[in-house]
C-alpha cells in the first residue's frame, strides 16, 4: 500500500462530509400556504359567546358532571384507536431513521468467503509449469466493501425533511384522534342521559295513562260512558308502552358504543354512569376565540399542513435524479490461497491485503422522460395537498359555524318546548277535571295525553341537542388534545411488549419519538 493510497480514502471521506454540509438542495422550499380565514364568527355577537381565547384542554368539565369527567378519563387511557395512533407516531419516527441512514454510506458490507477450486486437466491453468500438480486448492477472503452516493443535490436531505414532516404529522393525527375521542365519548354519554330521560318520561306518562284508564273503566261500569272510552284509553296506554322497548334498545346500543370507546367489550357500565341520570347542562356563555385560532388549535389543520410539507420535499427527491450522482466507493480485502507455494495462514499479512478506492459519476441521461414525469407527478400531488389544506381550513370553519348555530337554535327550541310541555301538563289536568264532570268527552283527555308525551319527549331531545351541539363546538374548535401534553402517549404495557419482540434501542423513549418544537437540522445522527 503506497502513501498516496493510504491517505486517499480519508481525503475523499472528508470531502464527502463537507459536500453534505454545504451543497444545495434542489426542489422548492415549503412555505405555509395562505388559507381563506374569516375575520370573525357569524354568531360572535351573541351573548352566549365571547371572542376571548380560552383553554379547551378539558372542555368537558364545563358541564360540571363528574360521571362525564370519569368516562373521558377512562377513554383517554384505554381507547384502542388512540393507542394505534400513538404507535403510528413511533412507526413514523422509525421511518425517519431509515431516511436518515440514507444520508450516510448506503452500502456497507463485510465479506468473508472460503472457496474450493478444482480445474479440469484441459484448463488453461495447465499451461503454467507445474500447474497440473495443483489442480485442487482453497481460497479464503475477508474484506469490507463500502459505497457512498454523496448528497450533492440534497436528495437524501429532502427525504429526511419529508420524513420529519410526516413524523410531525403523525403526532398531529394522534392529537386529532384525541379530539375525536373526547367528543365521541361525550356524545355517547349525552345520548345515554337523553335516552334515560326519555324512558323516564314515557314511564311517568304510562302511570298517568293507567289512571285515565281506571277512570274510564269506572265510568263505563257506572254507565256514564261507553266502552269506546275504555278502548281509546287502552290504545294510548299501549302505544306509550311500545315506545319504551325502542328507547331501551337505543340506550343499550349507545352503552355498547361507549364500551368500545372505553376499550372494553359490551358490558354493564352502570357503575361508571352513576346514579344521576340527568342531561348535562352547558354553561351560560363560552369563549370561542376567532377563526384564525383554528390554524393553531386544530390538529387536522396542522396535519394537513405538515403532509403538504412532506410532499413538497418529495419534489426535491425526484428532481435530484435529473442530475449526475457523485459517489465514493472503496474495498479493503485480505485474500489467501494454498495454490502452489502460497499458504492460507498468510491471510492477514500485509502482502495479502488490497485496497481500492475512488470516486464515480452516474448520470441517467436516457430515461425517456421517466424522471421528468416523476417530478411532475410529485408536484401534482403537492398541489393536491395544498388544496386539501385549504379545504380543511374551510371545512373547519364551516363545522364551527354549524355547531354555533345549532347550539343557539337548540336553546331557542328548548325554551319553546318547555313552555309547550308546561301548557300540555296544565291542559291534561283541566281535561281530567272536565271529563270527570262530564263536560267534555274522552277524546279531549286522549289528545291531552298525547300532547303531553310529545312535548315532554321533544323537550328532553332538545335539551340533549343543546349539549351535543356544544360538544360539537368544542370539537370543531380543536379542543381536548392538550390533555396529552407533557405525557407519554405510548402506554408502558405496549412498549414492554414491543421491546420483547424487537431491539428498539432508545426509540421507545418519549424524548426520541415525540417531535421537539424546533425544526430539525438537515444533518442527523443515525439511529443504530
Amino acid at each position: 500500500m503506497t502513501f498516496r493510497n493510504s491517505i486517499l480514502l480519508p481525503i475523499l471521506l472528508a470531502a464527502a462530509f463537507l459536500s453534505i454540509q454545504g451543497c444545495l438542495k434542489v426542489g422548492p422550499n415549503f412555505a405555509t400556504p395562505a388559507a381563506p380565514v374569516a375575520s370573525k364568527w357569524l354568531e360572535a355577537g351573541n351573548k352566549h359567546f365571547t371572542d376571548k381565547p380560552a383553554n379547551y384542554s378539558a372542555w368537558w368539565k364545563c358541564f360540571g358532571d363528574p360521571d362525564l369527567n370519569r368516562i373521558i378519563d377512562k377513554a383517554y387511557h384505554n381507547n384502542i384507536t388512540l393507542k394505534i395512533a400513538a404507535v403510528n407516531v413511533l412507526q413514523a419516527r422509525a421511518e425517519l431513521g431509515i431516511a436518515t441512514g440514507q444520508l450516510y454510506p448506503q452500502m456497507q458490507q463485510a465479506v468473508g468467503s472460503a472457496q474450493f477450486n478444482r480445474f479440469s486437466p484441459y484448463s488453461t491453468m495447465v499451461l503454467f509449469p507445474g500447474a497440473s500438480a495443483f489442480n485442487d486448492y482453497w481460497q479464503d477472503q475477508v474484506g469490507w466493501n463500502e459505497a457512498w452516493e454523496l448528497d450533492f443535490w440534497g436528495k437524501y436531505r429532502r427525504a429526511i425533511e419529508s420524513s420529519d414532516a410526516t413524523w410531525r404529522a403523525s403526532l398531529a393525527d394522534y392529537d386529532a384522534a384525541l379530539v375525536s375521542l373526547t367528543a365521541d365519548a361525550a356524545n355517547a354519554y349525552i345520548q345515554i342521559r337523553t335516552l334515560q330521560d326519555r324512558i323516564q318520561i314515557a314511564r311517568e306518562n304510562v302511570k298517568v295513562q293507567k289512571a285515565s284508564l281506571r277512570i274510564a273503566e269506572a265510568r263505563f261500569r257506572d254507565g256514564s260512558t261507553s266502552e269506546l272510552d275504555v278502548e281509546q284509553a287502552k290504545t294510548v296506554l299501549y302505544n306509550t308502552r311500545a315506545t319504551i322497548p325502542v328507547l331501551q334498545q337505543q340506550l343499550k346500543q349507545q352503552k355498547d358504543a361507549l364500551c368500545t370507546l372505553l376499550g372494553i367489550p359490551p358490558s354493564n357500565i352502570n357503575h361508571l354512569l352513576g346514579g344521576q341520570a340527568k342531561i348535562p347542562v352547558p354553561p351560560p356563555s363560552i369563549a370561542i376565540g376567532i377563526p384564525a385560532d383554528l390554524l393553531r388549535r386544530r390538529p387536522d389543520v396542522r396535519s394537513a399542513e405538515l403532509k403538504a410539507a412532506a410532499q413538497c420535499a418529495q419534489i426535491g427527491v425526484a428532481k435530484a435524479d435529473l442530475f449526475p450522482a457523485f459517489s465514493l466507493s472503496g474495498n479493503f480485502d485480505f485474500l489467501a490461497t494454498d495454490f502452489a507455494t502460497a499458504r492460507l495462514g498468510q491471510m492477514f499479512n500485509a502482502q495479502a491485503s488490497s485496497i481500492t478506492a475512488g470516486p464515480s459519476v452516474a448520470w441517467n441521461l436516457f430515461n425517456f422522460g421517466q424522471i421528468t414525469n416523476n417530478v411532475r407527478a410529485q408536484d401534482a400531488t403537492f398541489q393536491t395537498d395544498l388544496l386539501s389544506y385549504k379545504n380543511t381550513v374551510l371545512t373547519a370553519q364551516q363545522q364551527v359555524e354549524d355547531y354555533l348555530t345549532g347550539f343557539l337554535r337548540s336553546q331557542q327550541n328548548a325554551r319553546s318546548l318547555a313552555l309547550a310541555a308546561a301548557a300540555a301538563k296544565r291542559a291534561l289536568k283541566l281535561a281530567f277535571i272536565q271529563y270527570e264532570n262530564g263536560s267534555v268527552d274522552f277524546t279531549t283527555v286522549l289528545t291531552a295525553h298525547q300532547s303531553l308525551l310529545s312535548a315532554q319527549d321533544s323537550l328532553a331531545t332538545a335539551l340533549g341537542n343543546i349539549a351535543l351541539n356544544l360538544v360539537g363546538v368544542y370539537k370543531s374548535l380543536g379542543g381536548g388534545w392538550e390533555i396529552s401534553k407533557g405525557k407519554d402517549i405510548l402506554p408502558p404495557q405496549i412498549k414492554e411488549m414491543m421491546a420483547k419482540r424487537t431491539n428498539w434501542g432508545d426509540l421507545l423513549s418519549p424524548a426520541v419519538y415525540l417531535p421537539p418544537p424546533r425544526k430539525q437540522s438537515d444533518i442527523r445522527s443515525p439511529d443504530w
